[in-house]
C-alpha cells in the first residue's frame, strides 16, 4: 500500500499540550462503528470541538482562525496512551494533519502512526515546551517540518533537529507501508526462498 511520501511540509503547528490525551479524546467510541474509515475527520476530538448544540467550540484550538487547518501538532507528554483504536490515526490524517510533534507517545499509537503514514516528532520535554509557546502566537504558528535534513524550522529562522529511526525514516520518505517496505526486498525475499526449498526440497 503506498501512501503520501512525507518529505519538507510547511503549515500551521496547534499546540495542544495537556498531557494524557487518550484514544478515546482523539476519536470517541461512537465513531467506531462504520464499516469504512470515511467520516473519521468529524469524530476527531468531537468533544472539545463541538459545543453540546452540535456548533464549533469557539474555545478549541483547531477551531480558531490562526490554526485551522493545522498540518501539524504540538501535543503534551504520553499522547496516544488508551485502547489501541487505529481509528484516532485515521481521523488526524483525514483532518490534514501529517505530523505530531512531543516529547512522548503510546507505544501501540506511535506504531499505528508510522503504519498510515504520520510522523511522530520527539523531542526532549523543555525543547517541547518552548516549541508550544511558541507556535500558541498565531504570527509564529507556521513551520516546517524537513524529514530528509530531520529539522523543524520556525517562522523566526530558528532550527529544531529531531531524531527518527532510520527505518521509519526511510519508510516515510518513500510513502511506504509494512507491507511496501518489505517488497523493496522482494528480490532478497525470492531469493531466500529458493534457497530454503534446495536445501528442503520435500517443501514443495
Amino acid at each position: 500500500m503506498s501512501l503520501q511520501p512525507f518529505t519538507l511540509v510547511t503549515g500551521k503547528a496547534a499546540p495542544m499540550l495537556a498531557a494524557n490525551i487518550d484514544t478515546d479524546v482523539i476519536m470517541p467510541k461512537q465513531f467506531l462503528k462504520g464499516i469504512d474509515r470515511s467520516g473519521l475527520d468529524r469524530g476527531l476530538f468531537f468533544d472539545l470541538r463541538f459545543l453540546s448544540s452540535g456548533e464549533p467550540n469557539p474555545e478549541f484550538v483547531l477551531n480558531q482562525p490562526a490554526w485551522q487547518g493545522a498540518s501539524f501538532m504540538v501535543v503534551g507528554p504520553n499522547f496516544g496512551c488508551g485502547s489501541s483504536r487505529e481509528h484516532a490515526v485515521w481521523g488526524l490524517k483525514q483532518m490534514g494533519i501529517r505530523a505530531l510533534i512531543g516529547s512522548s507517545f503510546a507505544g501501540i499509537f506511535y506504531d499505528n502512526c508510522q503504519r498510515n503514514g504520520v510522523l511522530l516528532i520527539t523531542l526532549d520535554e523543555a525543547v517541547l515546551q518552548t516549541l508550544g509557546k511558541t507556535v500558541s502566537q498565531a504570527d509564529q504558528a507556521q513551520i516546517s517540518v524537513d524529514l530528509e535534513a530531520q529539522q523543524i524550522r520556525l517562522a523566526d529562522g530558528e532550527v529544531i533537529a529531531f531524531q527518527i529511526d532510520t527505518l521509519r525514516k526511510s519508510a516515510l520518505l518513500l510513502g511506504l507501508d509494512a507491507i511496501g517496505s518489505t517488497l523493496q526486498r522482494s528480490d532478497e525475499i525470492k531469493a531466500f526462498e529458493r534457497r530454503h526449498l534446495q536445501a528442503n526440497p520435500w517443501l514443495n
